[in-house]
């Protein structure tokens, strides 16, 4: 007798508009989230050093590049170093290590229980929030396999792992020699790989011998970007130079900061979306509809908190009703809490 398949899990387009779902969560604000990354580069170019300044700075909740961090423990399994290579590049660029850091130079492989592994470390410091793999070809599996799918499946299986203890797990890996326009394609296997992982960074240098190297960046939950860095010979990390995205904090539309200083005059609201838009326009004067109000402050809806806004869209009776309130209280608390 076959086996029964399990139902279809499925959810309404109307719901899911409507659904409060929590904001990604990032290691590195805009530009290392939680998921699946990878960082690529060419063999000596300086991925490690940044990967170690990384975990110090996760683990001591330090801005790194001007960029906030949140704080947790972290996890180095340098594969291709010793201890005391560790340590000496831990002297190099810190007095002091954080006792949330910790380090591993060996480890199982992908088909010899590495992802129980760090399900372990991970349940006896459940504040783990980053954990990095340098390289990924260590724990790949040993075959001969280089095919797309094979690429894909070994990607997958760690991103289910980062997915399951919601931490960021990032992979070093090395480039092809061969170049390429676009420096994700030079990513050393299929494009599999790329395709897999949430987010990808590459390091290159455009002389080998120089200090100065782009940083590049995609992914699902960040922005495309390039950052010129130069490596310090005196503190031994990557400095930034110069950020393509220059406005690192985003900025609320002009639609969204006219609905809280139109929802500060009108407090609450609970009715029909587009009776709330007519309002909102007749208020404003703008000509906005319902359903383009609606798509921004399903798109904005962490950010008007600050601010004091909260908002809800349910159903009553069969109704489709929108739910506004300001609180004057929420917005000084936020004014508090950032000064």
């Amino acid at each position: 007798m076959a086996d029964k398949k399990a139902k279809l899990a499925v959810i309404d387009g109307e719901t899911l508009m409507d659904m409060k779902l929590p904001p990604t969560k990032f290691c590195v604000e805009t530009l290392l989230p939680q998921g699946m990354c990878i960082l690529g580069g060419a063999p000596k170019i300086g991925k490690s050093w940044w990967v170690l300044d990384l975990c110090i700075h996760i683990a001591k909740g330090e801005p790194i590049w001007d960029l906030k961090t949140n704080r947790g423990t972290t996890l180095y399994l340098c594969f291709e170093d010793t201890l005391r290579c560790v340590q000496n590049r831990l002297l190099c660029i810190t007095d002091e290590v954080p006792p949330n850091a910790f380090f591993a130079t060996s480890a199982g492989t992908l088909s010899d229980g590495l992802c129980e592994q760090i399900r372990d470390f991970v349940k006896e410091n459940p504040d783990t929030v980053f954990v990095a793999v340098d390289t990924f070809q260590n724990v790949r599996n040993n075959n001969i396999d280089t095919s797309y799918a094979n690429d894909y499946d070994e990607i997958r299986l760690l991103k289910q792992l980062a997915d399951e203890l919601n931490i960021c797990l990032l992979l070093v890996h090395h480039l092809r020699k061969q170049g390429d326009s676009d420096p994700f394609n030079n990513l050393t296997g299929t494009t599999g790989i790329v395709g897999a992982v949430d987010t990808a960074f590459v390091l290159d240098k455009s002389k080998r011998n120089a200090d100065s190297a782009t940083l590049y960046c995609t992914g699902r939950d960040v922005e495309d970007r390039q950052l010129e860095l130069q490596f310090s010979k005196k503190d031994f990390v990557w400095k930034m130079l110069h950020d393509s995205m220059e406005n690192r904090e985003m900025l609320l539309p002009k639609e969204m900061e006219l609905l809280i200083d139109f929802m500060k005059i009108k407090k609450s609201y609970s009715g029909s979306n587009t009776e709330f838009c007519e309002m909102y326009n007749t208020h404003t004067e703008q000509s906005i509809s319902p359903r383009g109000l609606k798509r921004l402050m399903n798109l904005w809806e962490y950010s008007p908190i600050d601010f004091g806004l909260s908002f809800r869209s349910h159903r009553s009776n069969g109704v489709r009703l929108l739910e506004v309130n300001y609180s004057s209280s929420a917005s000084d608390d936020s004014v508090a809490h950032d000064e």
